[in-house]
C-alpha cells in the first residue's frame, strides 16, 4: 500500500513544473488584461481568453494533487507537537483547496452547474488561505531555531568537532534559512492571491501587488 502511494505521489508531483510555467501564463495574461482592457478591448479580449485557459489548463494538470497533503503528513507529521497540529491545518487547508477546485474546475467548464462555481471558488480559496496562514507559520518557527542552532554552533567549544565541521553545519543552516525564506515569499504572494478570491479588494487586486506576487513566481 505504501510503495502504490509513494508512486502516486511521485506521478503527480512531476506537474509541478508545468503548473509553475502555466501559472506564469496565467499572470502575465492577467496583467495585460488588465492593462489594455480600457485602450485596446480587442487585444484584451484575447489575453482574457488566454488567462482563462490557462486557469483551466493548471486544474486540470492538478487532478488528485489533493491525495499529496496525506502523504505529507505520512512522510514528515513534525517534530514537535506543536509542528505536528501547525502541520495537520496546513496539509488540511492545502487539501481542501485542491479537492474543491476540482468542482470549480467541472463547474467551469460545464460538466456541472455553472452556478457552483462562486461556492466552490470561495471554499477552494478559503482553504487554500488556511494552508498558506500555516505553512507560513511554520517556516517562522523552523527559521527561528535555525537561528539559534547557528548561534549555538558559532559558541561551540567542543574539541570533538573541528573548524571544518563546524562551518558545514553553518552553511547547512544558512542555506536552509535562504530556501524557507523563498517559500515564505512564494506563500504570501499566493496567499495574497487566495485572498483576492475570496473578497476581491484594492490592495490584492493592485497591479503593483500582481507585480511583486509574478516575480516571486518567477524566481
Amino acid at each position: 500500500m505504501n510503495d502504490t502511494c509513494d508512486k502516486l505521489v511521485i506521478f503527480l508531483a512531476k506537474r509541478d513544473g508545468i503548473d509553475k510555467l502555466v501559472k506564469t501564463f496565467q499572470y502575465v495574461s492577467k496583467l495585460v488584461n488588465w492593462h489594455v482592457e480600457t485602450t485596446q478591448p480587442g487585444l484584451a479580449k484575447r489575453f482574457k481568453q488566454w488567462e482563462v485557459a490557462s486557469g483551466l489548463s493548471r486544474k486540470a494538470f492538478r487532478t488528485g494533487r489533493f491525495l499529496t497533503g496525506f502523504n505529507a503528513l505520512r512522510r514528515n507529521p513534525g517534530s514537535t507537537n506543536t509542528l505536528r497540529l501547525l502541520a495537520v491545518l496546513s496539509n488540511a487547508g492545502e487539501m481542501v483547496y485542491f479537492f474543491f477546485d476540482h468542482f470549480l474546475w467541472l463547474s467551469r467548464i460545464g460538466t456541472i452547474d455553472a452556478n457552483l462555481a462562486k461556492r466552490m471558488s470561495y471554499i477552494s480559496a478559503f482553504g487554500e488561505s488556511v494552508g498558506y496562514v500555516f505553512f507560513i507559520i511554520i517556516d517562522f518557527i523552523m527559521l527561528r531555531e535555525g537561528i539559534k542552532a547557528e548561534r549555538k554552533l558559532k559558541s561551540s567549544k567542543e574539541e570533538s568537532k573541528s573548524d571544518e565541521e563546524l562551518e558545514k553545519g553553518i552553511q547547512k543552516i544558512k542555506g536552509d534559512r535562504i530556501m524557507r525564506l523563498m517559500a515564505v515569499a512564494a506563500n504570501v504572494a499566493d496567499l495574497i492571491i487566495a485572498l483576492a478570491e475570496i473578497e476581491p479588494n484594492p490592495f490584492c487586486n493592485h497591479t503593483v501587488t500582481l507585480i511583486d506576487i509574478l516575480d516571486r513566481h518567477l524566481v
